[in-house]
């Protein structure tokens, strides 16, 4: 790991070949039209394709229209209902009482901080960012999915392999303005062009920034 300023120079660097290859910040791609949903949606995303949440949300945000039809559901009903996108008994567990949660203690609205967030059943630093700059335009963090461990690893802007500990250190690395595009381009450059099994990327966009990113494979998965 070299020293910060390289790692700086790095990141800044990334930064802009991101912003020319997605000119468009577009956001998360999960669809939602309010925070809870939002917050529902994230939950589901883990270990799972936001293409595969938006496909079993399309159905569930249908059936359960207010915060109170989750409240109200059985846990065995609802784990039928997200069970496409895997690990789904932990994930409804976690969203019913988060639902309930939301209900008794914050009237029955997402909460738009980032510890009351950090509160709520299953939901860890990542998922809490998502939810404060999509929802609410509040950039408190980066949210750091697969996509971006995967390639703060490969491109070594980070020592540590924990998303929590990337996070941080990232942040010193970016302007705070640029925090919330990097995260988004960051996992739209994993789906679009570097997809996280094992292949060249000596030709890719970054790689090309960084060709010593090509030959960490085993470090980066």
């Amino acid at each position: 790991m070299d020293n910060f300023q390289d790692r700086k120079l790095r990141t800044l660097a990334i930064n802009k070949r991101l912003k020319k290859l997605f000119p468009r910040n577009n956001g998360t791609a999960l669809k939602h039209k309010n925070p809870w949903q939002l917050l529902v949606a994230v939950m589901l995303s883990a270990q799972c394709t936001d293409k595969k949440v938006n496909e079993v949300t399309n159905v569930l945000f249908k059936k359960y229209r207010t915060l109170t039809d989750y409240a109200k559901v059985s846990q065995k009903e609802f784990e039928k209902d997200v069970r496409p996108t895997g690990f789904y008994r932990n994930k409804a567990k976690n969203i019913l009482s988060s639902a309930k949660k939301i209900k008794k203690e914050y009237g029955g609205s997402v909460p738009f901080s980032m510890d009351e967030l950090l509160t709520l059943p299953g939901v860890a630093r990542k998922t809490a960012n998502v939810v404060l700059s999509n929802a609410f335009g509040k950039i408190e963090g980066i949210a750091v999915d697969t996509h971006v461990r995967r390639f703060a690893i490969r491109f070594e802007l980070s020592a540590s392999k924990n998303p929590e500990t990337i996070e941080k250190e990232i942040m010193l690395l970016l302007p705070k303005s640029e925090w919330f595009g990097f995260s988004n381009r960051l996992i739209e450059y994993g789906r679009t062009i570097c997809p996280a099994r094992k292949h060249d990327c000596s030709q890719h966009p970054l790689t090309k920034l960084y060709p010593k990113a090509n030959r960490i494979w085993p470090r980066a998965h």
